[in-house]
């Protein structure tokens, strides 16, 4: 009896045998694959001085060397370690990427640039998608490679995401603010612009063509954009005056650092229950809560939340970035896609051409619209930077990627050769664009903008509010009230200075008024019932004297803002 109970026992172990060597070599794949992102933090720290190198060049490189260690290992049967799901993608590595943009962004500069930022991040999507898939409606049959209509608008969607990390990461912005905001604000909307647009090509119905679905593609464009930020603001402003009613930090600052990440988390997975754009709310939700939640938690919640979000940001790019020099390596796709070596090339340089005109038909003629908008020295765009900005969308990142897998792949592996093709020529352009235009990055800029044109292009406009005032009045939507030795408070003479004011009497007069206005009719609002309701600067150090029992005359006068 006990000898049939070991036997039992024995068989038992032997049928699960199986299940258990392959969570052992889950476990190990994942013990590689964080082994390494620490590689890549220390190879990206030692080149962070090279002139040639950046992190997301580093990642690649290692991916690609990481690849062909392991396709040499496993006899040619695979360059991964682990198996990319464009659902991975989408909900765990990207909330933080676009939220960290959100809550790190220079809320002053981006709102200054508004305008800009909106015409190159929306605007210019359109103008770039509609260049690249007319080039590749008329181009590809011509190369060998049939696709239909909703695989041809899904690939102009694909090549109009840009990725501005490498152009970010050798500007500065305290030397030249003002590229710094729009190469940054543009990169974060373009971003959130491309996957709600989309997400409106796959729902487009293409068995009824008519005008009336051209309509419906934009009604329903509109809908998702003004929704998702609705439900990214209203996110953000619940957090806020839940922490300031609440009090988390009189007990423990993870309480109110946990509020914060699950909130923002949660109105992303709340905008994908709701088919709409994650990116956006997410991005949204960043904002306000930079604006109002991160002034309401103690001091030591915010320096946890800043380093904690910037941190994992930083890994899930990282993360991308291998698994995109390791996917460059699997021969499954190359052998799937049937097509020689002649199509595949001319493919690839079609698209880079495509990519390129596509990006200078909307970047140089928006450039010339704002600067007519805006008589502000300061946030006029010269032909200099025009080129920058250019060149800093040229390359493609992530969310090509997490696009292109979820167009062209079912569970992460391309069935079909078009789909095998489509994947490989996405991944070659990925990573020809992020190593050859990343590497000549801090070249280019270092000869356009040497280091004494950039302390000038940076002056105006990275005055203070009270130096600009006598400059010009294009001030910061998010300027923080200022007050004086004497205690005056510079609405004071802000409002003075607006009576003398011309109102626009035409459309072009509007396009060109001071934006002083806005910016009065806002902090009017937001001090009078905003701040009072969901807190922010002002209100804070009040609430820090309540709950750590700091006396007042201890106190600074005025707590640092965040941005």
């Amino acid at each position: 009896m006990v000898t049939n109970d070991v036997l039992g026992v024995a068989h038992s172990l032997l049928l699960k045998t199986p299940d258990l060597r392959d969570d052992h070599m889950h476990v190990v794949s994942i013990c590689l694959f964080v082994f390494l992102l620490c590689a890549c933090i220390v190879f990206g720290h030692l080149l962070e001085e090279n002139r040639w190198m950046n992190e997301s060049i580093t990642a690649l490189l290692l991916g690609l060397c990481t690849g062909v260690v392991v396709l040499i290992s496993s006899n040619g049967q695979s360059s991964h370690v682990l198996k990319f799901d464009e659902e991975l993608f989408f909900i765990y590595l990207l909330p933080p990427i676009i939220f960290n943009a959100g809550f790190q962004v220079k809320k002053k500069e981006f709102f200054r640039n508004f305008i800009a930022i909106m015409l190159f991040g929306v605007i210019g999507v359109f103008i770039s998608f509609a260049v690249i898939s007319t080039g590749s409606w008329y181009l590809f049959p011509k190369l060998g490679l049939n696709l239909s209509m909703r695989d041809i608008l899904a690939i102009g969607v694909i090549f109009s995401a840009t990725d501005s990390v490498c152009t970010l990461q050798v500007l500065n912005q305290d030397e030249t603010p003002l590229l710094y905001s729009l190469v940054f604000g543009e990169g974060v909307v373009n971003d959130a612009t491309s996957v709600v647009l989309f997400r409106a090509v796959q729902s487009y119905n293409f068995d009824r063509f008519s005008p009336l679905e051209d309509l419906q593609i934009g009604c329903n464009f509109l809908y998702l954009f003004s929704s998702s930020c609705i439900l990214g603001i209203a996110s953000g402003l619940i957090s806020a005056y839940i922490i300031k009613t609440m009090y988390f930090g009189r007990h423990s600052t993870d309480r109110e650092i946990a509020i914060m990440i699950l909130m923002a988390y949660l109105s992303y997975i709340l905008a994908e229950l709701f088919y709409l754009s994650g990116i956006l709310s997410v991005f949204f939700c960043g904002i306000v809560m930079s604006h109002y939640t991160w002034h309401n938690v103690t001091e030591n919640s915010r320096t946890t939340t800043r380093h904690s979000f910037a941190t994992m940001s930083f890994i899930a790019e990282t993360f991308i970035f291998l698994y995109v020099g390791m996917d460059a390596l699997d021969l499954d796709k190359w052998k799937t896609t049937q097509s020689s070596f002649k199509e595949s090339a001319g493919l690839f340089g079609s698209l880079m051409c495509l990519i390129l005109l596509g990006r200078a038909a909307f970047v140089f003629p928006l450039s010339a619209l704002s600067n007519y908008s805006t008589k502000s020295p300061g946030a006029k765009i010269n032909l200099r930077q025009m080129i920058i900005i250019w060149w800093a969308g040229l390359m493609r990142g992530a969310v090509s990627i997490a696009l292109a897998f979820n167009q062209f792949t079912q569970g992460g592996d391309a069935k079909t050769s078009k789909q095998a093709t489509s994947m490989v020529t996405t991944i070659n352009i990925v990573l020809f664009s992020t190593i050859v235009f990343g590497t000549a990055t801090k070249p280019l800029i270092s000869w356009l903008l040497p280091p004494h044109l950039r302390s000038n292009y940076g002056d105006s406009a990275g005055l203070s509010p009270k130096v600009s005032l006598d400059v010009d009045f294009h001030m910061p939507l998010l300027m923080d009230t200022e007050h004086d030795g004497n205690g005056t408070n510079d609405r004071t003479v802000i409002s003075q200075i607006l009576h003398g004011l011309p109102r626009p009497q035409s459309i072009g007069m509007l396009l060109t008024a001071p934006r002083s206005t806005i910016h009065y009719v806002w902090r009017k609002f937001d001090d009078a019932y905003m701040r009072p309701m969901f807190g922010g600067r002002g209100y804070v150090r009040l609430m820090s004297r309540r709950s750590m029992d700091i006396p007042e005359e201890n106190e600074d006068l005025e707590d640092e803002d965040q941005n």
